[in-house]
C-alpha cells in the first residue's frame, strides 16, 4: 500500500503564515490567565484561534471555489469570536495592555489578509 503525501501548498499563503503567528501569540498570552480560566476563555480562546488556521488549510485543499470561500467564511467567524474573547478578557484584567495591543493588532492584520484571500476567489 503506498503513502499518499499532502502537498502543504497552504503553509506559503501569507494569510496562513500570519494566523500561525497568532496562535502562538493566543498560546503565550492564554498561558499568564488565572488558573481558574482554564476550561474558561483561555481555552475558548485557543480553540478560536486554532479554528482560524485549521479553516485556512482545510479550505485551502478544496477544490470548487464555492467550497474555498465557505472555509474563509468561517475562519472570520472564529475570528470574530477570538475577538469578543479579547475584549472580555481585557475587561475582566487578564490581559495587560501590551499583551492586549499585541492581540488586537495581530487580529487586525489576520482580519485583513482574510478578507483579501476571500475576495482574490
Amino acid at each position: 500500500m503506498s503513502k499518499v503525501h499532502l502537498g502543504k501548498g497552504y503553509q506559503k499563503l501569507i494569510v496562513w503564515q500570519r494566523a500561525k503567528e497568532l496562535v502562538v501569540l493566543v498560546y503565550k498570552i492564554t498561558d499568564k490567565f488565572p488558573k481558574s480560566e482554564e476550561f474558561g476563555l483561555k481555552s475558548q480562546m485557543r480553540r478560536a484561534a486554532i479554528s482560524v488556521l485549521s479553516q485556512i488549510a482545510e479550505g485551502y485543499s478544496r477544490k470548487s471555489i464555492k467550497d474555498k470561500k465557505r472555509f474563509i467564511e468561517i475562519a472570520i467567524g472564529s475570528l470574530y469570536e477570538l475577538e469578543s474573547d479579547i475584549e472580555v478578557s481585557n475587561e475582566l484584567g487578564f490581559l495587560t495592555e501590551s499583551d492586549y495591543q499585541k492581540l488586537i493588532m495581530k487580529k487586525g492584520e489576520v482580519g485583513y489578509l482574510l478578507d483579501r484571500y476571500y475576495k482574490s476567489f
